[in-house]
């Protein structure tokens, strides 16, 4: 049991990494961060960030490789949905967000060597 909460920890440090790294990424491209691991009910949205006047929900993945597939496959349409409700759920909370465009973005982190990340941006990965 020990072992499993250490493995989860771990998990949940990587996935807290990979978040900054592609909130550094995305910033150094012009957007603007709005909210971090936005959770209700519906899900998790790990970054909102803005773009001009586009509000940016971004689902970021990461994966060691892609043997099982890549980053970007696993977001498939469950969690498509997923995200779509809790979007939703968000520009319920905040009207003034609702008044801007808004757009679905995937950051694919993949170690390549077991050292350097791939940076794979989906600028409107899927729509609503």
């Amino acid at each position: 049991m020990f072992s499993k909460n250490r493995q989860n920890d771990t998990r949940a440090a990587t996935g807290k990494q990979a978040e900054a790294h592609a909130c550094e990424y995305l910033q150094a491209r012009g957007l603007a961060l709005v909210e971090r691991n936005y959770l209700c009910r519906r899900g998790e949205i790990d970054l909102i960030m803005q773009d001009k006047r586009t509000t940016v929900f971004v689902e970021v993945r990461y994966r060691r490789n892609d043997r099982f597939g890549s980053s970007a496959e696993s977001v498939d349409w469950r969690k498509q949905a997923k995200l779509l409700a809790t979007a939703e759920h968000y520009l319920q909370q905040h009207p003034k967000m609702a008044q801007n465009a808004c757009r679905f973005d995937v950051v694919a982190l993949t170690t390549e060597n077991g050292q350097q990340e791939a940076i794979d941006w989906i600028i409107d990965a899927f729509q609503a």
